[in-house]
């Protein structure tokens, strides 16, 4: 008998730990998942979603105001051996108010007024309002220099010619 009771109180005390261990499995348990970690802040450089940006990371056409800030961006210039072209359009984003295609780093000052920026072939573009924009030539220059390019090519538009010299006197008719 004495077996028996040995025996039984092991069987119970093995019961007893499968218990207590299946209780405290499903005391831990819960039905609700953990709270989700919280969104990460936008990046300096980023404006919080769903509002303009302050960075330009690929090609394309972007609305003033709705899809980027206005200010002055930069970029480091063109990917790989390409170019970088960029455009500024008006108020019906077909009236081009400045352009560049260039091999070197790029600066353009973004207007409120402007309607859209294009770019292609460009590095990602910052707003950086602390960088100083490249004035360009004043259209005089600019003329002068699109003159002598159309000489050059025989499309005419090149500064205009001196004046011709007056023409010399007929000479004086014979004396009889």
């Amino acid at each position: 008998m004495l077996a028996f009771v040995m025996s039984s109180s092991k069987s119970v005390a093995a019961a007893a730990i499968v218990m207590l261990g299946w209780g405290l499995s499903t005391g831990l348990a819960s039905a609700d998942p953990p709270a989700p970690a919280p969104a990460p802040a936008p990046s300096p450089g980023q404006a919080p979603a769903g509002g303009p940006k302050t960075t330009i990371d690929h090609d394309g056409v972007f609305n003033v105001g709705t899809d980027i800030v206005p200010g002055i961006y930069t970029s480091a210039g063109p990917v790989g051996t390409g170019v970088c072209y960029w455009k500024r359009l008006g108020d019906d984003a077909k009236q081009p108010l400045d352009n560049a295609m260039s091999k070197k780093p790029q600066v353009v000052r973004i207007e409120p007024t402007d309607k859209t920026f294009k770019t292609d072939g460009c590095q990602a573009w910052q707003k950086n309002d602390a960088a100083v924009v490249d004035p360009g030539k004043s259209p005089e220059q600019a003329s002068i220099g699109l003159g002598i390019l159309n000489s050059l090519i025989g499309g005419g538009g090149g500064p205009p010619a001196p004046p011709a010299a007056p023409p010399a006197p007929a000479p004086a008719p014979p004396k009889p």
